[in-house]
């Protein structure tokens, strides 16, 4: 099979790896991909966005199977762009792809069909929204409607942070016209867990937990990123949490998602918080989670493109999904200094041959590209250390071990990736 994977982070090099262990990826290409990607695949230099482009690409290259790894594609139709051209495509619609698109629309989706998250009020005008924040208890959490690549939420202490949120968000729109809308939720408080599945846009198939760390600095301090780091599985996501979940939160949103007319087929994302009252969703996303699918994927133990082809066909009530359950993932991401506020890029990474041949070793690529025949630094969030372990101690030892293979002006990285794990 010749297929294409759409997107260019840390998140669409663990699919390319996990798709080159496959004996059916007889050709993979990368669309832009970048400097980490193109060991395993041909990148061709085509913006996500493209879609025209990455259509008539499809068509020429005989491409069997198109993945799309990235939130902006996927919200902006690409999928049915796709599939107008008859074309085979992993990844919910634009009309699915809402349930990320627009944070609005989940919550009253799952107000409707009593799918337990937090309260929430939601608003278009900044003065209504400054109106009902001097009303609530704080702490308070606002978050912009439409896509932030994963930065568009903000923990108000009181009222004099939450009036500048507003003013950030809806006035000087810091996200963008992500901000159009904004939501006001209840603070929760608890265990956060990230839980991936495979929908097929009526079964689903939940994959091994994985534990985020959003915020920049060390402690869990400082301004929220696409993600710091990870592991998996999460010690914290119990049989009973599994339970609770199967019952009233995964099944009850595909059902909810179908009985909207949007059925949903790719990958849901459930971020959770786990409360003293119980699991609670904090957001969806309609793919795969960059760090999460560097911690998750390379303990995979099916062939993925068995697990794509029965999504798009309705067949996944045929598929076990198999992890490596004797083993636990651990990913220390390594940034430029500065992200994600400002920071410089183009600085030469040394050491990234270290990998190579390393069993139980990954150096995911999320910001690299070439430069003068170097690989460079190319974004915020640079590369994702990840190690595999017995359990989840060796595996970030091994992780924070390999942190030091690499090397690059400006490199900056949390130095304390899975402490949740001592605490057990």
């Amino acid at each position: 099979m010749n297929i294409l994977v759409v997107g260019s982070g840390g998140r669409e090099h663990a699919i390319v790896t996990a798709i080159a262990k496959s004996p059916k990826a007889d050709k993979i290409y990368c669309a832009p991909g970048n400097a980490g990607i193109s060991r395993l695949a041909e990148c061709v230099p085509i913006k996500a966005m493209d879609f025209d482009a990455l259509v008539t690409f499809a068509k020429e290259n005989s491409i069997d199977l198109t993945v799309v790894g990235m939130d902006d594609p996927l919200v902006g139709g690409i999928v049915d762009k796709f599939e107008e051209a008859g074309l085979r495509v992993f990844g919910p619609n634009r009309a699915a792809a809402i349930l990320e698109g627009s944070k609005a629309f989940s919550k009253d989706l799952m107000k409707k069909y009593n799918i337990p998250t937090a309260s929430y009020e939601t608003f278009t005008d900044p003065g209504e929204a400054i109106a009902y924040l001097k009303t609530v208890r704080f702490p308070i959490v606002l978050k912009a409607d439409g896509l932030a690549l994963g930065k568009g939420v903000l923990i108000c202490n009181d009222l004099s942070e939450a009036m500048k949120g507003v003013k950030s968000i809806m006035q000087d729109k810091q996200f963008g016209s992500a901000g159009n809308m904004m939501v006001v939720e209840e603070f929760l408080t608890g265990r956060e867990v990230s839980v991936l599945s495979f929908v097929d846009g009526k079964t689903i198939r939940i994959m091994d937990s994985a534990q985020d760390h959003k915020r920049a600095y060390d402690n869990d301090e400082g301004p929220n990123t696409g993600g710091m780091g990870n592991f998996s599985p999460s010690p914290f996501y119990t049989k009973d949490v599994d339970e609770f979940c199967q019952k009233y939160i995964y099944q009850a949103t595909v059902d909810a998602m179908a009985a909207e007319g949007r059925p949903f087929k790719g990958v849901i994302f459930f971020g959770l918080m786990l409360t003293e009252d119980g699991p609670r969703v904090l957001e969806y996303n309609a793919r795969f989670g960059d760090p999460e699918a560097q911690v998750v994927l390379p303990r995979l133990k099916n062939d993925i493109i068995d697990v794509f082809e029965a999504c798009i066909d309705g067949r996944l009530d045929q598929i076990d999904l198999e992890f490596e359950s004797d083993k636990a993932a651990v990913c220390v991401v390594l940034a430029s200094d500065g992200y994600p506020i400002s920071y410089e890029k183009g600085f030469p990474i040394k050491g990234l041959e270290a990998f190579d041949g390393k069993q139980d070793y990954y150096c995911f690529h999320a910001g690299t590209a070439f430069k003068d025949g170097e690989v460079v630094t190319n974004g915020g969030r640079v590369l994702g250390i990840t190690a595999i372990g017995s359990d989840l101690k060796e595996a970030r030892a091994k992780a924070y071990e390999a942190t030091g293979w690499v090397s690059f002006e400006n490199k900056y990285m949390r130095t304390d990736i899975g402490r949740a794990i001592d605490l057990i």
